[in-house]
């Protein structure tokens, strides 16, 4: 089939591999954000097997869709994109466009559908490969993987693990079951569905007065991006690496424990054992830097 693929400029390499490596015909590659001046895994893989690699800024852009059609596509495939894509688009190849999303539909649709999986403490999710229309994700049903999230799976974890490579595998797949006419429709469920937001800085604040697994599960699920946040002496702290430990009873956001890697943060119910922190305005640090740095001590107070 002659194939568009509109793909994130650095995660969208490994699909465009998987798919020439499976035979299909990629006739065009769509980059949009990608930055010009440092072509991206994506357009080097492209620009190798001779594929026109597109750059534009966004997909509904001047002319974009014109150079879209003029490939004469037959199929459109969305990987790991973050970019608003015109319906006109999606019809735009004959047998319509599939896209990949990162939960298993109707749940969790938006586009922190795994921070949000993991704050709200699931202990199970997948991908979902739709064909896209008009609604929020919320386009018919092609194919479906699960996989179990574990105790200490972050976002990043969860995605670059788990649902990337299998995800890459799964839109090869659905490739697949469309050439062979056997590629199903299956409409989501709306009483099941669930929408979120994108999970900003303002949704990952951290009250340490809440049960210390929730705290961990909001730390995990705002990992690596936008990050938990705290305060440390009246300024921005924000928790990455961390792991849920047991403790004794403190007031909470008292720091109970502190280790050459590590300090320890009471919740309730539990604490928290931090490894990697980000002071505002600075890079991420490991525990042993900021304890250093804050003089930090068993005693002290988060929040």
């Amino acid at each position: 089939m002659r194939i568009i693929l509109i793909a994130h400029p650095s995660l969208g390499a490994k699909a465009l591999e998987a798919i020439i490596g499976s035979g299909e015909e990629i006739v065009a590659v769509f980059a949009p954000g990608a930055n010009y001046e440092k072509p991206g895994p994506l357009k080097k893989l492209a620009d190798e097997d001779d594929i026109p690699c597109h750059q534009p800024e966004h997909m509904k852009d001047s002319g974009v869709y014109e150079t879209m059609a003029g490939y004469k596509p037959e199929l459109g495939v969305l990987a790991f994109v973050a970019d608003i894509i015109p319906q006109v688009m999606l019809n735009c190849p004959q047998k319509r466009t599939i896209m990949f999303h990162p939960s298993l539909l109707p749940r969790h649709r938006g586009g922190s559908a795994i921070s949000w999986t993991i704050i709200q403490g699931e202990s199970r999710t997948g991908l979902s490969i739709i064909w896209p229309n008009q609604g929020i994700d919320a386009g018919p049903i092609l194919l479906q993987k699960a996989v179990a999230i574990s105790p200490d799976d972050t976002a990043g974890s969860l995605f670059f693990d788990k649902l990337y490579p299998m995800g890459v595998n799964a839109l090869v797949e659905a490739i697949q079951l469309i050439k062979q006419g056997k590629a199903p429709r299956i409409p989501q469920d709306e009483s099941h569905a669930s929408y979120e937001p994108l999970c900003r800085e303002s949704d990952a604040i951290i009250d340490w007065a809440k049960p210390a697994s929730q705290i961990y599960n909001l730390i995990r699920g705002a990992n690596p991006k936008p990050g938990a946040t705290t305060t440390w002496q009246g300024e921005k702290l924000k928790l990455f690496d961390s792991r849920l430990v047991k403790s004794s009873r403190a007031a909470p956001g008292e720091v109970v424990l502190v280790n050459d890697d590590s300090f320890t943060v009471a919740g309730d119910s539990g604490a928290i054992m931090v490894r990697r922190v980000k002071l505002a305005g600075s890079a991420k640090i490991s525990a042993a830097e900021f304890i250093q740095q804050a003089s930090l001590q068993k005693g002290d107070r988060l929040g």
